[in-house]
């Protein structure tokens, strides 16, 4: 337990390396209006705090910086809600004040305003991509030249592609294609079917159809079409500003992680509802060890469907963070909630 001497020094080191990302020294925190004791005295705090695990000293100051551990405690004891101001909330409603909801719109419209607020990078994960499964796919000829292709998936979502039939396709292969696919993509999560499609749909299809490439050329069309972006990301370059990101290296294989919707939507979606914070090493991605991220989720009803994230440096401005999120997620949810109800 620190005494409040210790949690005032915290407090101020935390709060001082957001804004400056530089260590801060004794004589820097005994200038504050807040503090009331000697240079040496808060010297003494820092050496317990650093002892303790709450700061580290790097090698070219004699300053303080906090660790991993220190914004811990910050973000679970000492952290207060900001208080936004009236322009940010009136940014935020913004993303849901067209009268024509179009669900896509409203995550393009809120990871960016919500990037240029915070000036992180923001990820929007759209209702259920992560659970979303293909239940069946059925393919309806309409003519010789024509056929629509009918995808359901275990939430009840029906979907309709119009597409060309490959000039003097067997019908036997037709149904065989039918068949694989549905004995081999029933169950699998939409953003895996492309995958499961080259490791285990074009050997059957070589195997069991009279002419493969005709077969495969039926699947592209009426699978590989352009699928709808269920993983928004908006503020990818603000990485770039901060002076923790400085190796191109790790910039890079960061900026992969974060358009890869098979890697990043386990990160984001969570078992519990509400916001979650994961500092450093909490992270479970090795490329995002150095980040924070900080999610929450959205609803509609009591059903979580959603998830949204800010991620940027371990030395984040918390408590703006949090405040934007919780704003956002409840207006989010009653944007849903409205939709689901207009239906």
């Amino acid at each position: 337990m620190l005494t409040n001497r210790q949690l005032l020094v915290l407090k101020v080191i935390v709060d001082d390396f957001i804004e400056t990302a530089q260590p801060v020294g004794s004589r820097n925190i005994a200038k504050k209006e807040s503090i009331s004791f000697s240079p040496a005295t808060i010297r003494n705090e820092m050496a317990d705090l650093e002892d303790l695990g709450y700061l580290e000293k790097t090698h070219s100051s004699s300053g303080r910086i906090p660790s991993e551990k220190g914004y811990r405690y910050y973000v679970d004891h000492i952290m207060s809600p900001l208080k936004l101001s009236k322009q940010e909330i009136n940014q935020i409603q913004q993303s849901f004040s067209d009268r024509m909801i179009e669900l896509e719109r409203v995550m393009q419209n809120s990871a960016h305003i919500l990037s240029e607020l915070t000036r992180y990078t923001t990820l929007v994960l759209g209702p259920q991509v992560y659970e979303t499964k293909l239940k069946q796919l059925q393919i309806v000829p309409l003519n010789n030249q024509s056929a629509i292709a009918i995808l359901i998936t275990d939430k009840g979502h029906v979907e309709h592609r119009s597409f060309a039939i490959p000039e003097e396709l067997d019908q036997s292969d037709l149904e065989k294609t039918v068949n694989i696919l549905n004995e081999k993509l029933s169950g699998v999560p939409i953003v895996y079917l492309d995958r499961f499609i080259e490791t285990e749909v074009k050997y059957l299809l070589k195997k069991y159809t009279n002419d493969f490439h005709k077969s495969y050329q039926l699947l592209n069309q009426a699978l590989f079409t352009e699928q709808p972006t269920n993983l928004y990301v908006s503020g990818k370059t603000n990485i770039l500003s901060q002076p923790e990101f400085a190796d191109v290296d790790k910039i890079r294989s960061l900026f992969d992680i974060m358009e890869s919707e098979e890697q990043i939507a386990p990160v984001l979606k969570s078992e519990d509802e509400g916001l979650h914070i994961y500092i450093g090493q909490e992270n479970k991605i090795e490329e995002m060890s150095n980040c924070t991220l900080i999610t929450t989720t959205y609803s509609l009803g009591d059903n979580q469907v959603g998830t949204i994230a800010l991620l940027g440096p371990t030395r984040m401005d918390y408590a703006k963070a949090v405040s934007i999120l919780d704003l956002w997620s409840g207006q989010m949810s009653q944007t849903l909630q409205k939709w689901f109800t207009e239906q």
